[in-house]
């Protein structure tokens, strides 16, 4: 070998030895279109698509890391990934590009440079999801998997008060599912609020980080003390007793929205965090 060439290992491609940049994207997706954001066998994930669109612009695999993975029937409005890529290519190809090879269910919102420090999980310090219910005796089309139906009438200001029960850092086991697999149960959340617009009920909840099933779970006790089967105060027992089995049943995931998710400096997205639900 002359002594000119590079010594470039079998198997290794000049593009993966190339400087690489991370980028961060903002996405949206409708949750019922996709077996929930992490890669599924059949393909049908969101991060599958997303990351095919991705290769196709790139010229080469594209692997991507998410803020807060989201479960089959769970939509996004400010879902966080990062990547990395040798590619040089406009800003414009990252967002009109990878969206004209991406199904109608998804689409990439905005992007933006960072730098290698920032990971779209580990450097999140907040994320923030919205639970809509649709209070009404007759369903509606138009809200059909885009949220909860409630055709009982709920009593808002009992559930208020159970929320207040809530809020602040404790120990979440009693609203985790049996497959959460995350170290340590306790959270801190910093925002539990309901706010009524005609028929439909917003439930906004707010956290340093969430356990599987977290916010059906909070919502689905809510509920119950909204309908009249529970007093305001069994949110406290339920919490102390960090025993599922003592909880309200799971909402349904149609109903559950990732809204926002907040990074401080240096990583700080600017108006990426608090999205509304259309």
């Amino acid at each position: 070998m002359n002594a000119m060439t590079p010594n470039i290992a079998a198997g290794v491609t000049v593009t993966e030895l190339a400087p690489t940049t991370r980028i961060a994207l903002r996405l949206a997706y409708e949750g019922q279109s996709f077996q929930g954001w992490q890669t599924q066998p059949g393909g049908r994930a969101a991060q599958d698509v997303l990351e095919q669109a991705l290769t196709t612009v790139a010229g080469h695999p594209v692997a991507t890391i998410c803020a807060g993975r989201t479960d089959a029937g769970v939509h996004a409005l400010a879902q966080v990934v990062h990547f990395d890529t040798a590619a040089r290519r406009p800003e414009t190809a990252w967002t009109r590009g990878v969206n004209a090879n991406l199904p109608a269910g998804i689409a990439v919102q905005q992007m933006s440079l960072v730098d290698h420090a920032f990971h779209a999980r580990f450097s999140a310090t907040q994320r923030r999801y919205r639970y809509l219910v649709w209070r009404s005796a007759t369903r509606h089309p138009l809200w059909a998997g885009r949220a909860a139906w409630i055709h009982r009438p709920l009593d808002v200001i009992a559930m208020r008060r159970a929320a207040v029960h809530l809020t602040g850092q404790h120990d979440f086991t009693a609203f985790r599912s049996s497959q959460c697999q995350a170290r340590s149960p306790v959270r801190t959340l910093s925002l539990l609020e309901l706010t009524e617009r005609d028929d439909l009920l917003c439930v906004d909840v707010q956290a340093n980080a969430f356990l599987h099933h977290m916010v059906r779970n909070l919502v689905g006790a809510l509920v119950w003390v909204g309908m009249g089967r529970r007093p305001a105060d069994w949110a406290a027992q339920v919490l102390r007793s960090r025993d599922r089995r003592q909880a309200a049943p799971t909402m349904p995931a149609q109903g559950l929205y990732l809204t926002g998710v907040q990074y401080g400096l240096p990583h700080d997205l600017g108006c990426w965090p608090a999205l509304s639900v259309p």
